[in-house]
C-alpha cells in the first residue's frame, strides 16, 4: 500500500526514476513471494539481496534528507 501511494507522489513530481525503481521494487517483491511458495532458492536469494539494497538506499535517502552526518556536504 505505501509503494503505491509512494508510486502516485512520484508520478505527479514527475520523478521518472523513482517511478521505475518502485515498479523494479513491486516486481521483485512478486516475485520473492512466488519463490517462496514454490520454493524456488534462486528467486528468494534474489528477493533477499534486492531487499537489502532496497532497505539501504532508503535509509541512505532518509538520512539524506534529514541531512545526518554532513550527508548534503
Amino acid at each position: 500500500l505505501s509503494a503505491l501511494e509512494r508510486q502516485i507522489f512520484d508520478f505527479l513530481g514527475f520523478q521518472w526514476a523513482p517511478i521505475l525503481g518502485n515498479f523494479l521494487h513491486i516486481i521483485v517483491v512478486i516475485l520473492g513471494l512466488f519463490g517462496t511458495i514454490q520454493y524456488r532458492p534462486r528467486y528468494i536469494v534474489v528477493y533477499t539481496v534486492w531487499t537489502a539494497l532496497w532497505v539501504t538506499w532508503n535509509v541512505f535517502i532518509i538520512c539524506f534528507y534529514l541531512e545526518v552526518g554532513g550527508l548534503s556536504k
